[in-house]
């Protein structure tokens, strides 16, 4: 049986490591991020409330759905430290400007952003933006936020367990193996967030998101042979945007 000071510290290395929220320090009690790994969705729970609380704060000023919608990306930006974002467009430059497998990993290790990221980039906002924007009560808003940030971040631990690794070092090579209690837990986290949907809603999301883990595993392992930091990040958001388009279907 896990022991609550154990799991207190699993949830405390996953904010640690997908937020910037100003934490306290604390020690870790022989806990990696593999291990606390599946708690990626509930720090998915913590953004989408910060992420509310900005489009709420809009709302309640005055501002139209499309003002409001804008401040809780910008929060979702900041909160998170574009940690997804970057792997968006890093993978998108990667897979577009790159020929061959070395080249593709070369360039997603670059800091610099050409166009293909930065087209991803800004098809990403766009794309989240106009569905909040669409939904436009801050109620169902909170629902579609619950939904995409914990929906999406479930396919984290999956995504890593079920792909070999495209480089021997990096960012996910270093978080090591991701044991299958902890692809379960985060999945099962992740479809009591796709509830907030309503059932149907839900059942709709659940086959979005497991098509696109199948096509989007399919595409890592023909590009670069497996998965890195940057294709999660990738993953992340592009479920970000299906479990958003199918919100604003369902609850707008």
């Amino acid at each position: 049986m896990v022991r609550p000071a154990t799991l207190l510290d699993d949830i405390r290395i996953g904010l640690v490591f997908f937020t910037r929220l100003p934490l306290p320090h604390f020690e870790v009690r022989d806990r990696s991020l593999a291990d606390a790994i599946w708690t990626a969705p509930l720090v998915g729970l913590v953004v989408a409330f910060v992420v509310w609380l900005a489009f709420a704060a809009g709302h309640a000023l005055g501002l139209a759905e499309g003002p409001a919608a804008a401040l809780a990306i910008a929060a979702a930006m900041l909160v998170t430290g574009c940690l997804h974002e970057d792997g968006l467009s890093d993978t998108a430059d990667g897979f577009g400007g790159g020929r061959t497998r070395e080249r593709k990993l070369e360039i997603m290790r670059d800091s610099h952003i050409g166009s293909y990221g930065a087209a991803a980039l800004m098809l990403s906002i766009l794309a989240r933006w106009s569905a909040i924007a669409e939904i436009e009560d801050p109620a169902p808003v909170f629902a579609a936020l619950v939904a995409a940030h914990v929906g999406s971040r479930a396919l984290i631990p999956a995504f890593m367990h079920h792909m070999p690794q495209a480089r021997i070092d990096g960012l996910a090579a270093g978080v090591g193996t991701v044991a299958d209690g902890a692809v379960i837990a985060a999945l099962v986290i992740g479809a009591f967030g796709l509830l907030f949907l309503g059932l149907k809603g839900a059942i709709v999301a659940a086959l979005c998101l497991t098509i696109l883990f199948l096509a989007f595993r399919k595409l890592c392992l023909a590009q670069i042979g497996g998965q890195s930091g940057d294709t999660i990040g990738a993953l992340q958001q592009l479920a970000e945007i299906a479990l958003l388009f199918t919100a604003s279907a369902v609850l707008a």
